[in-house]
């Protein structure tokens, strides 16, 4: 998706998104990009981003990637904006008829009736072949 002519980029991002750029002559694991930090453009580069807490309204984060030709003249950049969205595994963790989304018996599991943690009934059947 870069311009004709464009050799390097930089990323700039809204608070709530991560960045991680890959490059085919670094190692695996990236690193994160810093303010005004200029990659290569190469064949094998990665951008990856991702968002670490869900978003309070639409399109409240963005990431702008700005190309540049040889000898750092901007030529153009491009944008996305992201929405997170949180998703969570709610239970009723103390058996009590109420899902309580940070119940501190959430992360454990005690049989009897005096027990706590959630029944997971799982279907396994085949519904269709």
């Amino acid at each position: 998706a870069a311009p004709a002519g464009a050799v390097s980029f930089s990323v700039k991002h809204t608070e709530g998104v991560s960045i991680e750029v890959v490059c085919q002559s670094q190692a695996e694991d990236g690193s994160a990009p810093s303010s005004g930090t200029r990659w290569p453009l190469d064949e094998g580069t990665v951008l990856r981003f991702s968002m670490s807490r869900a978003s309070t309204e639409i399109n409240d984060n963005k990431v702008t990637v700005s190309f540049y030709a040889e000898g750092g003249q901007h030529i153009n950049q491009a944008g996305v904006f992201l929405t997170g969205i949180g998703i969570s595994l709610d239970v009723d963790a103390d058996r009590d008829g109420v899902v309580e989304k940070n119940n501190p018996n959430k992360a454990s599991w005690t049989w009897g009736p005096e027990g706590h943690g959630a029944i997971l009934l799982v279907g396994c059947d085949k519904e269709s072949p």
